[in-house]
């Protein structure tokens, strides 16, 4: 594997992740650019989509295609948060209590369902993913780097669910969707199928665990004009000024929002923000931190739709390239 010495490179090694997954898993290419920037933003995902989507296996393919360990967790009402992180479990022999890892002690971790656990059980996972760290019987335990989640939860409202507060949803850099495939995507799937006896594909390494730190901090070397940076200050100020929205997106979303369109500029190889990074990264990181008031409840306001009408009411700027 070639050493990954600046965004150039990093924007060709993504790629390649992506062509990657995509050659084991039907699913849209844009999907992935979404979850990589998420990455790249040193934050975390989550998913709402119905079961048989397929997250598992993307999960699956990208923790593949990055070399790293890969843990799924599936939530359900009585899950407990030591179940989580982990616990304190008494030796016999030795005489003493010896920690024993949970399976949030991996570099991508899968939170399926997320919405099912009690909200006890949701904060384990929440502060491990702040924090980078579980605390247990009183002693602090790192997590592995890089550590990143994709927690899902199911778009339609069922008993025995939990949903999460604003504050946590606020947690994920970027919200979004795998979706249906297409009609070609679905023919894909049963052609796939007709062998039974065919293992699902495997995907080969395309980067090393210590590179994908290396991808991590590419983001540290792109700028921004101030045009551009007035541009996605504008867009979540609106979002707090809108008639349809109790609670807008806040300071810290703002900071998410920044290092969600620094994310998409080394994916797509530049050393700079463009207006395009924000307008296109905008829905994903917008839309779940926006609180709805009550009267657009009632009226089944999308939020996706706000944050369209938002980009069509801000001008956007010329800028491209980053100021010296």
């Amino acid at each position: 594997m070639d050493a990954i010495q600046d965004i150039e490179t990093a924007a060709e090694s993504i790629t390649t992740v992506i062509d990657r997954i995509r050659d084991a898993v039907i699913t849209d290419r844009q999907f992935l650019e979404t979850v990589t920037t998420g990455l790249l933003a040193r934050g975390h995902v989550l998913l709402e989509d119905v079961p048989g989507t397929g997250k598992t296996l993307t999960a699956i393919a990208l923790a593949e295609a990055l070399d790293l360990e890969f843990n799924r967790i599936q939530f359900t009402p009585d899950l407990l948060p030591s179940d989580i992180t982990g616990s304190q479990i008494y030796n016999e022999q030795a005489g003493e209590f010896r920690f024993q890892r949970g399976p949030v002690f991996a570099n991508i971790v899968l939170a399926d369902e997320i919405n099912r656990a009690p909200p006890k059980t949701q904060s384990a996972l929440l502060e491990a993913m702040d924090e980078g760290q579980v605390s247990v019987g009183g002693t602090t335990y790192e997590l592995p780097d890089p550590f990143f989640v994709i927690a899902t939860q199911n778009p339609i409202e069922q008993e025995g669910t939990f949903r999460l507060p604003e504050a946590q949803r606020d947690r994920f850099v970027v919200k979004t969707s795998i979706g249906y495939p297409d009609r070609t995507g679905e023919i894909e799937l049963i052609t796939r199928r007709e062998n039974r006896t065919t293992q699902m594909p495997t995907v080969d390494p395309v980067v090393t665990a210590e590179q994908v730190t290396t991808l991590r901090q590419l983001p540290e070397q792109v700028g921004i004009k101030a045009e551009v940076k007035g541009y996605l200050v504008d867009l979540v100020r609106a979002s707090r000024e809108d008639s349809r929205v109790d609670v807008g997106v806040s300071p810290r979303g703002v900071q998410r929002f920044f290092e969600a369109a620094r994310g998409r500029a080394v994916i797509h190889g530049r050393s700079y923000v463009t207006p395009d990074d924000i307008k296109t990264i905008a829905p994903p990181v917008m839309t779940h931190r926006l609180v709805l008031t009550s009267e657009a409840d009632i009226k089944d306001v999308d939020a996706t739709d706000i944050v369209a009408d938002l980009l069509d009411s801000i001008e956007v700027p010329a800028a491209t390239a980053a100021d010296d």
